[in-house]
């Protein structure tokens, strides 16, 4: 089964797991309508697997119970087979059945175990007609454990009547295992990105700057080189090795969900939430790992701010113009907390360090209060520690405002420099800053361009706004 192409329609169902904007449904897709296509009806085995609830249940929160299941389905069908890209293939083929059927016909009491057994019979249809039957089923018969020719597969049976619920050591398990050393630090992001994170290939592309082709095959070769691997939870050792992958990938999750690079949302609530739940099952996993508790504390206290982002069309709103008051205090207390026990978790490192820039922020009662000095001190030691260009364009803005916008160009102009071609962002921060300076027609030309460069439509209609503002 070969990876979708660039020219090809992605598998993943509109409105679960890969829309890129909330909302979006399959094409007929109704609450209130039956669907009759093959597209919803994959196979005549759906008609026993009716939901056993008749509450109807919005479409938004069917999206988010399915984007919850699917990573641990996945790993329910890899630990039982060992088969990683069909694997994925037929729990997609169960998620686009679950988007057609449930909201009509209401959420089973299961929900994950229906998904398991609707993906395990779209598997083994496809291991039984493969040319090499025999071979493949007595490899499904080698790698299955002990217990489940026993016990139901993990999700079905009721927990405490012989059923098995791993659904959070699954999830963390297939984390570890997309985070696997066999593949390069890209192949994992990537990986993880689709398999956990429920991006689509079109969006881990534009995450990383490539064409969707590029990015098809390298998911296409991670999945190739993590067959057959033993899905397990690794030892304490090779888990050290990869958790720096681990939290690389969820904290890439949690910036897609909290500013989408695309579309016309500007917060994947689901995506943040789910880096987020991901990230404290990593921390409860490795409780003294400074590095986890640091990029906890980091998601806690910029999700935070999230009521305050938007206005009431959906406009973006910057930091320095939100309305404070609607920060979620406790969310704020919860990760300030975080962040301080970050640092006392072994040496301060990145997480750690962008935690507590966090937290100076969000710590601020008004825009004005604002810390600068010391998060500028902050930064200083980040930009020393990574080559990561957010944290270097995040200097420059410390800089402007400690020591003026004029000293703040200065350090855009070195980054523009520095870089090949442009990225929208340094032209926003550009502009912001020669608004400040007072050169009006330049900051107009640098926030149109700005708007320009970016895919996602609420910053696009921002940066425009800015621009209209001005008088040259």
């Amino acid at each position: 089964m070969r990876e979708p192409g660039a020219g090809d329609r992605d598998r993943r169902p509109r409105g679960t797991l890969s829309a890129a904007g909330r909302g979006a449904r399959l094409p007929g897709a109704h609450p209130h309508r039956r669907r009759r296509d093959r597209l919803a009806r994959p196979g005549a085995d759906l008609e026993q697997e009716r939901p056993l609830s008749a509450d109807r249940t919005s479409d938004d929160d069917i999206e988010d119970l399915l984007r919850r299941h699917a990573p641990q389905v996945l790993g329910a069908l890899v630990r039982r087979y060992g088969h990683f890209d069909p694997a994925e293939d037929a729990v997609q083929e169960a998620l686009i059945a679950a988007a057609a059927q449930w909201p009509e016909d209401g959420v089973p009491e299961n929900p994950r175990g229906w998904l398991i057994r609707v993906a395990s019979r779209r598997l083994t249809d496809r291991l039984r007609s493969d040319e090499a039957r025999r071979r493949r089923e007595e490899t499904v018969a080698a790698l299955t454990p002990a217990d489940a020719f026993v016990a139901p597969p993990p999700g079905e049976g009721p927990t405490g009547q012989g059923g098995r619920a791993p659904s959070e050591d699954d999830t963390l398990t297939l984390l570890f295992l997309c985070c696997h050393p066999a593949l390069t630090p890209a192949a994992q992001i990537a990986l993880t990105l689709r398999a956990v994170g429920g991006l689509t290939t079109a969006e881990i592309a534009r995450a990383h700057l490539v064409e969707e082709a590029t990015m098809a095959q390298r998911i296409s070769r991670a999945k190739r080189a993590v067959r057959g691997a033993e899905f397990r939870r690794p030892e304490p050792e090779d888990r050290d090795r990869r958790l720096a992958a681990v939290l690389q990938v969820l904290y890439l999750i949690f910036n897609e969900g909290y500013t989408a690079t695309a579309g016309p949302e500007l917060h994947r609530t689901d995506l943040a939430r789910e880096a987020i739940r991901l990230t404290r099952a990593v921390r409860r996993l490795l409780p003294h790992e400074g590095r986890a508790t640091g990029l906890l504390a980091l998601m806690v206290l910029t999700e935070a701010r999230t009521p305050a982002r938007t206005g009431p069309g959906g406009e973006l709103i910057p930091l320095d113009e939100q309305d404070r008051a609607l920060w979620d205090r406790t969310a704020i207390a919860e990760g300030t907390a975080l962040a301080e026990e970050a640092l006392t978790q072994g040496p301060a490192g990145d997480y750690q360090l962008q935690a507590a820039i966090a937290a100076l922020h969000d710590e601020a009662g008004r825009a004005e209060d604002t810390d600068w000095p010391q998060i500028l001190a902050l930064y200083e030691l980040l930009v020393h520690r990574t080559p990561d260009p957010a944290a270097a364009l995040g200097r420059a803005v410390a800089v402007a405002m400690v020591h003026g916008p004029r000293a703040g160009l200065a350090e855009v102009d070195a980054l523009a420099g520095a870089r090949e071609g442009r990225h929208y962002r340094l032209d926003a921060v550009r502009a912001h800053l020669l608004e400040r300076a007072g050169e009006l027609g330049a900051a107009r030309v640098a926030y149109r361009a700005a708007a320009d460069g970016t895919l996602s439509e609420p910053e696009a209609r921002y940066l425009r706004m800015r621009a209209d503002r001005l008088v040259p």
